[in-house]
């Protein structure tokens, strides 16, 4: 049935129109008020889901994401209120008795655990054997914010994750056939493949003699000796377990591939490089294009191949010129793809060029021996006891970077009182570059493996806003 507002003939009409319209007002905020309370009695009850419920870690993938949880977001019932949320995860059956607690604040809806971190948890936190499969459980929590406060709990969620027993995340060649000799405290770090942790690589001068590798700076023990054939490998772990050693019987440059994982060794001779100076020049390089101060690079003394940039560079092109003549008819490295290059002879037409679309740090690395090229614009993370996430490295918090400015980066945020450091990657290991501190307003970059470890302190509970500059190394952290 329709219904019709009168209004007192006494009233203007103008005044008339102007309630007419008030009324309508009313009807809407009414109509919408009443809608949206639907919406929220419609969110439904809050549930929990797991990417899967079956997992089997693998060292090889171990900065991949191995488990994902995700929640609904529950209701408040209408009551406008604000909703929180806490993760637990415990081993099954404890009832979460001594669970894991995750406070995940107001509107998050899931977390994620990498294959590291979730091995390591199973380790180091919940006790299960290496190498088994284990059953843990996980469930949220919502707290919503009415007077008084109300909980809701979601169904709990079981996933059976198989362990793996963790291979070494660092090796180092020792003996008579390395530079450094038997000396455990000084011996040569292997690198650890880009793409697969449990595989390392040494390039470098080796001498007649023997060698083998340890795990730890100073520690003999372990150690991966000879196995089976010079193509073998074996892990030993004490005095009485046979000392059998590789060994060199032409001096000269090696590449040497081992995998922890297979338990196997490739050594192969190299020959020398073909240039002992490689230059950088071009607009987005340092110095432009004044080919005779063109930026020289760093030579790697243990891998005479590998030749290394690491400093700001800015939008435009370069290349690498092999040394500071005036001359531009010289030979180049120059682009094939953007991870590969080619010599250019000087003289020859080809005028192949890099570019860089966005200002920031980069860290540029050219390797002779294969003509491969490697670019990358530095990332920035947080980890320290001030920080949400403690001294998880393996979890450290990822700081903006800036739109236009890639040396800039800004993290906002909570911070509670304690230490804090910059690592420039997630890698689990803590032998790795990072921004420490000079002073409040100053930061110096670190170099991994190096005794120094100076931190910044928040002395004070709250929400804070830090810019750190790689350019000038300046840093700030206000307190909001």
């Amino acid at each position: 049935m329709r219904k019709y507002i009168k209004f007192p003939d006494t009233i203007s009409g103008l005044s008339r129109i102007f309630m007419m319209i008030l009324a309508g007002m009313m009807i809407f905020l009414v109509s919408c008020q009443k809608e949206e309370d639907n919406d929220i009695k419609l969110a439904g009850e809050l549930s929990l889901n797991a990417s899967s419920t079956e997992i089997v870690l693998n060292q090889k993938n171990d900065k991949d994401a191995a488990l994902a949880l995700t929640w609904t977001t529950g209701t408040n019932n209408g009551t406008g209120a604000s909703i929180s949320y806490i993760l637990q995860m415990d081993k099954e059956g404890s009832n979460f008795a001594n669970a894991h607690v995750f406070d995940m604040g107001k509107a998050v809806y899931g977390k994620s655990f990498t294959v590291s971190g979730l091995n390591s948890s199973l380790l180091d936190e919940y006790g299960f054997a290496a190498g088994t499969a284990a059953k843990i459980q996980a469930r949220v929590i919502a707290t919503i914010s009415t007077i008084p406060v109300t909980y809701e709990t979601s169904a709990v969620v079981t996933i059976t994750v198989t362990s793996y027993v963790p291979v070494s995340t660092t090796l180092y060649i020792i003996g008579d056939a390395s530079p450094n000799g038997w000396d455990a405290n000084t011996a040569l770090p292997l690198t650890p493949d880009e793409t697969d942790p449990t595989i390392f690589v040494f390039s470098g001068g080796l001498g007649t003699g023997n060698y083998k590798f340890i795990t730890t700076l100073g520690q003999l023990l372990p150690s991966y000796n000879k196995g089976a054939d010079d193509n073998h490998i074996v892990f030993r772990t004490s005095e009485s377990e046979p000392d059998n050693q590789f060994t060199i019987a032409d001096a000269g440059m090696y590449k040497i591939t081992v995998s922890l994982l297979e338990l196997t060794i490739e050594a192969v001779k190299q020959e020398l490089p073909p240039y002992e100076t490689i230059y950088m020049v071009g607009d987005a390089s340092p110095n432009g294009w004044d080919i005779t101060n063109a930026t020289q690079l760093t030579q790697d003394p243990e891998n005479l191949y590998l030749f290394t940039y690491m400093g700001v560079m800015t939008p435009g092109d370069f290349k690498f010129p092999v040394n500071q003549s005036p001359d531009w008819g010289q030979d180049m490295y120059m682009k094939l793809t953007d991870s590969t290059m080619y010599l250019h002879h000087g003289g020859d037409p080809d005028d192949n060029k890099w570019s860089i679309a966005k200002k920031g740090f980069y860290i540029i690395k050219l390797n002779l021996l294969d003509n491969t090229i490697s670019i990358q614009r530095e990332k920035l993370y947080m980890v320290g006891s001030a920080t949400p996430i403690g001294w998880s490295i393996d979890q450290s918090i990822e700081l903006t970077e800036d739109e236009t400015d890639g040396c800039i980066f800004t993290y906002t945020g909570p911070m509670v009182a304690g230490e804090f450091k910059f690592p420039v990657n997630r890698r689990s290991d803590w032998g790795q570059d990072m921004y420490m501190r000079i002073d409040d307003n100053l930061m110096y970059r670190h170099t991994g493996g190096a005794p120094d470890d100076n931190k910044w302190n928040i002395t004070e509970d709250g929400d804070y806003v830090i810019i750190a500059n790689l350019e000038t190394l300046a840093i700030s952290f206000v307190k909001q």
